[in-house]
């Protein structure tokens, strides 16, 4: 069964951290990016609950001791939809018409690239993608609208809730 989604919690956490670094955390600036970093750290604040499989879970214990889907922009999609009941937050891939703020979105910029996750903070009314508006590291934004990064592909992420 899931449990609900807190989303306020997750956009405030965003909202909070999108232009600096939470000391509780690593920052992968120099290491690829802090991009999907920053978007688990914005789920756990929603969900307050880590999957501590290793290897195939979804925790953060420290900067050398994490899942690779804690900061792995393909790892972290793989984990959310995920079809077994595990532990952890769990999302369906939707269109961009279906975002919620709280949503995550993957993006990939050229073919076989790993790409980017930002964190949707909120989305305007007449749809359409200059609507919806992210939060992310990496290329640190606030309210960024999501028609302004040059993606190749796209996929949302509706978080559904998290289980137990």
């Amino acid at each position: 069964m899931l449990i609900p989604y807190d989303r306020d919690r997750a956009v405030q956490y965003a909202h909070t951290w999108a232009f600096q670094r939470n000391p509780q955390y690593y920052s992968y600036d120099l290491l690829g990016g802090d991009c999907t970093n920053f978007a688990s750290q914005c789920l756990y604040a929603g969900s307050g609950i880590m999957n501590h499989t290793p290897t195939f879970g979804w925790y953060y214990y420290s900067g050398d001791n994490k899942a690779p889907a804690w900061t792995g922009v393909s790892y972290l999609f793989q984990f959310l939809t995920r079809k077994q009941q595990t532990p952890g937050p769990a999302a369906q891939v939707v269109g961009p018409d279906e975002l919620r703020p709280g949503d995550l979105v993957r993006l990939r910029f050229a073919q076989g690239a790993q790409g980017h996750m930002p964190v949707v903070v909120a989305v305007g009314q007449g749809g359409g993608l200059g609507q919806i508006l992210v939060a992310a590291h990496s290329d640190d934004a606030d309210f960024r609208p999501l028609s302004s990064y040059p993606f190749h592909q796209l996929w949302g992420l509706h978080i559904l809730g998290s289980y137990r």
